[in-house]
């Protein structure tokens, strides 16, 4: 089995034991770093299984998880997990969240799946070896004009985080087609690589929500850049659209609407 064909493999799995609970009554629900960022138990039952596939598999390999996984190799290898991305919506029964699964050599990222459970839509990727969605081949849409660009985004979970991004938002807003916030870092950037989005930007963001997003987006065409300061964030779109977004995004977070006006073209 090849690394991107495990990986997918181990996504699958922990979606199906996701979709069995999803709808039902939710247990070992508890807070995390507010009372707004919880974790359950299918959290941790979607990291198990996927923790024990990839044990059995690639026993000398490393492996990061969202809840609280830390496993040591001697390979050089790391997978990185979110076994529930969107654990709000997953709760709630909004049908918007995913499991990322992805694994970086020195060389960085190699491969990457997410995999949308309540869609049966499974992105993929794998370094120079391209984007796909189910089998075909996708790319990000090539589009150059801000104005016209639909954008995705996500909020933090503290309450000061928070209220600077709607402050942002003022900013940005005003200078897009418009803005969506599924709840899901993976989901978005696979749409983003898949044509769906033109852009999407987020602060607040962990290695486990990115990793295998940010792969896809690569391999599709698209670019992802850092932003400057903390806590940490991204931007991604195509290469004609990033560098207008990030322009905007930097300024927003700056000054408000008057340092996006200066601050984008």
């Amino acid at each position: 089995m090849t690394d991107l064909e495990l990986a997918e493999l181990a996504a699958r799995q922990a979606g199906e034991l996701l979709l069995e609970r999803f709808g039902g009554p939710a247990s070992g629900v508890a807070a995390k770093s507010s009372s707004t960022d919880l974790v359950s138990d299918a959290d941790r039952a979607a990291e198990a299984a996927i923790l024990e596939l990839l044990a059995a598999e690639r026993p000398d390999d490393a492996i990061l998880g969202e809840e609280g996984t830390a496993a040591t190799g001697t390979s050089g290898r790391r997978w990185v997990v979110d076994p529930l991305d969107g654990t709000t919506n997953y709760l709630y029964g909004y049908p918007a969240w995913s499991v990322s699964v992805a694994l970086e050599d020195p060389g960085g990222l190699l491969a990457g799946v997410v995999h949308d459970a309540p869609r049966r839509e499974t992105f993929r990727a794998e370094r120079a070896g391209g984007a796909a969605l189910n089998g075909r081949s996708i790319g990000v849409r090539l589009h150059d004009d801000l104005a016209t660009a639909l954008i995705a985004t996500g909020f933090g979970y503290a309450p000061e985080r928070r209220a600077a991004q709607a402050e942002a938002l003022q900013a940005i807003l005003p200078r897009v087609r418009d803005l969506r916030r599924a709840g899901s870092a993976a989901l978005d950037l696979a749409w983003v690589a898949a044509g769906r989005l033109d852009g999407y930007y987020e602060r607040g963001l962990k290695a486990w929500d990115w990793a295998a997003g940010r792969l896809i987006v690569l391999e599709a065409g698209g670019v992802v850049e850092a932003l400057d300061g903390e806590p940490a964030g991204l931007v991604a779109a195509s290469p004609e659209l990033l560098p207008d977004l990030s322009r905007l995004v930097a300024a927003a977070e700056r000054g408000g609407a008057d340092g996006a006006a200066g601050g984008a073209t």
